[in-house]
Formats: C-alpha cells, sequence, structure tokens
C-alpha cells in the first residue's frame, strides 16, 4: 500500500511540476527555469570536473578581460568557424572550437604578450550555447530534455528518466541528429561537417544495459533522440481470469501471455487455444489452433506471439461461430502512444 501511494504522489507531483511550463507556453510566457544537477562529492574526478574541462564550441559566449586595459576588454561568441574573430587589437582569429576556456585564455595571452608587459587576461564563459539537449522520450517514467555540459552515458540517462515503464519492449533506439563536435580516442570515425552529416541509430538491449555490458552503454551525444521503444500490443480474449490487452516483449510465448492475465478460467477447452495472426501477404488473418495441456507436459512446442495477434480461449462447448464473434466485438479500443511533447528540461553538469 505505501508503495502504491508513493507512485501516485510522484506521478501527481511531476504532472503538477510539467503544468506550469504547459501554460506558459500556451499563454506566450517563458517557461521556468531547466532543472540543474550538479555534481556530488561521490562522483567520479572526472565527472566532478564536468563544468572546468567544457569545451567550447560555436554560439558560446565568452567574457575576456585585461585588467589594467579597458580598451581591450571583449564579450561575444565563438563564431561558425569556432575561432575568436574580433578581439581587440588582435588580427589572427584564436581557436577556441573543442578547447577549455584556460587554453584559450592562454593563447590570448601570448598574443597580447606581443604589444603589452606581461598582461594579466581573464576568460570567463558567460553561455554554454553550443550543445543542443538530448531528447529523452517513449516508454520511460519521465520523458524530459536533457542538456549535457560532458559526456554523459545511457545508464545515467536511463536512471535520470526512472527507468522503462510497463510498455517497453525492452529495446532504447538510439538516433544520432548531428556530427560530434569534439570527437574522442574511441569515438567512431563520421563527418564532423553539419552540412555532410546524415542521422544514424542503433538499438539496445535494455536487459544488457541492466547487466553492465559495456556495448550496451554508449555515450549519449548533444542533440540526440534517446527513445525506449514500446511494445505492439496482443489481445487475449475468452474464458481467462482477465481479458485485456498484454504489451508484447521478445520471447513471448502463449504460456507465458494466459499466465500474465491470470490463466485460464475452468471449463475451458484448453485443446482449442485460437490464435488469430495478421498474415502479410492477404487481408485476412490466419487461424492457428494449440493444445495448452500439450504444451504444459512439453509434448508441443510453445508459440512465440506475434505484434497484434488475437489470443481466443474458449469456453468447453463453445461453437466456433461464438467464438469469432467474440473476438470481433470483443475488441479493445487503440491503445495510447506515450509523445515527446511538453517534455521537462534537465542540465547535466
Amino acid at each position: 500500500m505505501k508503495a502504491t501511494i508513493s507512485y501516485t504522489l510522484l506521478f501527481v507531483l511531476t504532472f503538477l511540476s510539467a503544468t506550469p511550463t504547459i501554460q506558459a507556453q500556451q499563454q506566450g510566457q517563458p517557461a521556468p527555469q531547466p532543472m540543474v544537477v550538479q555534481p556530488t562529492s561521490s562522483q567520479l574526478p572526472t565527472e566532478a570536473m564536468g563544468i572546468r574541462r567544457y569545451l567550447l564550441g560555436p554560439g558560446d559566449t565568452l567574457d575576456v578581460r585585461v585588467f589594467g586595459q579597458p580598451d581591450m576588454n571583449w564579450q561575444g561568441e565563438v563564431d561558425s568557424d569556432g575561432n575568436l574573430s574580433s578581439l581587440p587589437f588582435i588580427d589572427k582569429p584564436i581557436p577556441a572550437r573543442c578547447r577549455t576556456d584556460k587554453e584559450v585564455e592562454k593563447d590570448i595571452r601570448a598574443a597580447y604578450s606581443k604589444i603589452l608587459k606581461q598582461p594579466d587576461v581573464s576568460v570567463r564563459i558567460t553561455g554554454r550555447n553550443s550543445r543542443p539537449p538530448a531528447y529523452v522520450y517513449g516508454a520511460f517514467q519521465l520523458p524530459q530534455q536533457i542538456q549535457m555540459m560532458r559526456r554523459v552515458r545511457l545508464n545515467e540517462i536511463f536512471a535520470r528518466s526512472g527507468g522503462t515503464t510497463e510498455r517497453s519492449n525492452g529495446k532504447i533506439q538510439i538516433t544520432h541528429t548531428a556530427p560530434v563536435m569534439c570527437p574522442e580516442p574511441g569515438d567512431e570515425p563520421e563527418s564532423t561537417d553539419p552540412n555532410n552529416f546524415q542521422a544514424t541509430y542503433k538499438v539496445y538491449s535494455v536487459a544488457d544495459l541492466k547487466a553492465g555490458k559495456e556495448e550496451a552503454n554508449p555515450y549519449i551525444r548533444p542533440g540526440d533522440v534517446v527513445q525506449a521503444l514500446e511494445a505492439e500490443p496482443i489481445y487475449i480474449n475468452g474464458n481467462v481470469v482477465s481479458p485485456q490487452p498484454v504489451f508484447l516483449r521478445d520471447g513471448l510465448t502463449l504460456s507465458t501471455a494466459l499466465a500474465m492475465v491470470g490463466g485460464v478460467r475452468k471449463e475451458t477447452k484448453t485443446s482449442s487455444i485460437t490464435i488469430y495472426r495478421i498474415n502479410p501477404k492477404s487481408q485476412y488473418r490466419d487461424t492457428l489452433v494449440y493444445d495448452l495441456q500439450a504444451i504444459k507436459r512439453q509434448k508441443a512446442d510453445d508459440p512465440v506471439l506475434q505484434p497484434y495477434d488475437i489470443v481466443e480461449v474458449p469456453e468447453a462447448g463453445q461453437s466456433l461461430k461464438k467464438i469469432l464473434l467474440n473476438s470481433v466485438l470483443g475488441l479493445p479500443g487503440q491503445i495510447l502512444t506515450t509523445t515527446g511533447a511538453n517534455l521537462p528540461y534537465r542540465v547535466f553538469y
């Protein structure tokens, strides 16, 4: 009971927190500030250094100060080529793309050393705008946008999103919408030119991710779309304890699906469990009949179900005509899908 109350309270709080954002968007008002996830002392040193190791990119803004020389102070942004190209009294652009503010500061100091004696230069990042957020949606408990200021792996996204819902089919699809801005050793080789980039995607197993397998835990890039794929339904009707749709997962068999709805009732004709399956080559469904008792005694194979199968469990003595009529009249309505609209906003530092 306590667990049920906690989950209900979490849902209510999540809904209430999203309501101001939706209302603000509808009224043309600015949305609330994004939630910031700060590093903690328990994080790895490289993670705790997330902001200090921030690599600059086009669109980031800087405040450059030369102490004692106010005419050399400068505020501006990294241009589309990744350079600082309009610093006072400096003819050559200062490279900034994929470099830290300290590295840029060192180059600016060296450039001003040609006209000043031991210049005291300070560079401060005023806007981190070069990395679009990653979009997390689908069958996650907490769909959201995540702004990443450091490298983040899928398992951290998974945890911050509350894991997947019962509607997940056990797969997560990651779509890369932009090239890697600052490739690191081990990154897959690809074009870094946004004009020549083609979106690609890969699918990963939730089970492998939870098992800690390295190949199932990739780095998530800015602009990525992380989608927990939703399971397609099957429909279980007839003489079962709880007739209802069941979300299909890899390898779901007939006997397991029947157990998920409470099993068959007494006076069931277990030798005539019928599956009506879509035939991709025609507009009709194929009719497949199975003996549940033979399956339980391991004298017959337990069939693996397919998307949109209709499983009909007949009563003993029930006519085939009645079975077909119940199948048609008892189809559940369409199942709503989760969308990525109005996602809450997070920042990973």
